[in-house]
């Protein structure tokens, strides 16, 4: 695979309405609190406020009992991390992650001057012990994406756990729970509390999916000063605009509602993926806002087959299609296209 995003672009008819379930936003838009936030900022956007971020930083040290000193509050996860590439890796270095994963991962790393190692999953799981049998002297991060994008597995707690143990000091290992409000608590790690015990960890959160907030662009990495402190040398130069602050401080006040959205498109993604098993698809348990469907071939025609009926999903060549929760009534077409597609071949 050439470094880059390996996904379809399929043709969709000009001028024709279609369902969006490619890019794992949400279907929930910002709450009206998240609404009013908005507006009050935007009034003042010719002001320099809070550079910083120190009023969300506060806000999210209180939300997750932390010190203010372990966040960084950054533009949106991605941007945490190439800074965690930029300033953790190098030329001679390299990273170990599960394959597939977030195809941004080898990007990024190239960015930085240096490599992937990238393992590949057992039956849509990160394989920990291959993973582990993979570090060198030469690697400086682990990356762990739990939920995993594209496969939507998770990884338990004590698994974790175990997984650190097997892992040398010089090694950082970043946690990515982009999309952990949607899995169930029980079945995944818990990165705060990992981080707590052990310096090496470090954890990278955003606001783009579970809080609606996906076009204004707010993360934040939680860990300890030797990660953090080359990146917040460079926070003057990644800043998050007071808009987007506000909103995210008016949606961490709001957590419980967006755990109830969240809650819905769980139940939704359960029901579809039932749906799919009846059908005859292999789909394993996902515990992120969408599902995934392995497919060593013929992921180009059932792709293009679901965008000429006006449904898009991501469809990932020799490995198969990523197909995000949305609403009823684009999971119903979905649901719909899969069972006919199955019925032509």
């Amino acid at each position: 695979m050439h470094d880059g995003w390996n996904r379809m672009r399929p043709v969709v008819a000009e001028d024709r309405p279609f369902h969006q379930m490619a890019l794992n936003e949400t279907v929930h838009p910002p709450l009206p609190e998240v609404l009013e936030a908005v507006a009050r900022a935007g009034r003042e956007a010719h002001r320099t406020h809070d550079a910083l971020g120190t009023a969300l930083t506060r806000a999210l040290a209180e939300h997750l009992g932390v010190e203010p000193e372990h966040i960084l509050v950054g533009p949106g996860s991605g941007a945490l991390l190439q800074q965690l590439f930029t300033t953790r890796t190098g030329s001679d270095t390299h990273t170990v992650h599960a394959w597939s994963s977030w195809e941004a991962y080898p990007m990024m790393a190239a960015n930085a001057g240096s490599t992937t190692v990238r393992v590949p999953l057992t039956d849509c799981h990160h394989d920990l012990r291959a993973m582990a049998a993979a570090v060198t002297d030469r690697t400086r991060m682990v990356l762990l994406c739990n939920p995993n994008n594209p496969t939507g597995t998770a990884l338990r707690h004590e698994r974790v756990r175990a997984f650190l143990d097997e892992l040398p000091g010089h090694v950082t290992v970043v946690v990515d729970e982009a999309y952990r409000d949607f899995a169930d608590p029980g079945a995944i790690a818990d990165g705060i509390d990992l981080y707590r015990g052990d310096e090496r960890v470090c954890v990278v959160r955003t606001f783009s999916k579970s809080y609606g907030l996906l076009s204004l662009r707010v993360g934040y990495l939680v860990g300890h000063d030797p990660v953090l402190a080359p990146i917040r040398a460079q926070l003057p130069f990644f800043r998050v605009s007071h808009v987007a602050q506000q909103a995210a401080i008016a949606a961490l006040g709001a957590h419980e509602k967006v755990l109830q959205g969240c809650a819905d498109t769980a139940r939704e993604r359960d029901r579809l993926r039932r749906a799919l098993l009846d059908q005859g698809w292999e789909v394993p348990v996902s515990q992120g806002n969408f599902l995934w469907l392995p497919m060593e071939s013929g992921v180009e025609r059932f792709t293009q087959f679901c965008a000429d009926h006006a449904v898009v999903v991501c469809g990932k060549p020799g490995e198969g299609v990523r197909v995000t929760v949305a609403e009823p009534e684009a999971n119903e077409a979905f649901r719909q296209l899969a069972a006919k597609y199955r019925e032509s071949k």
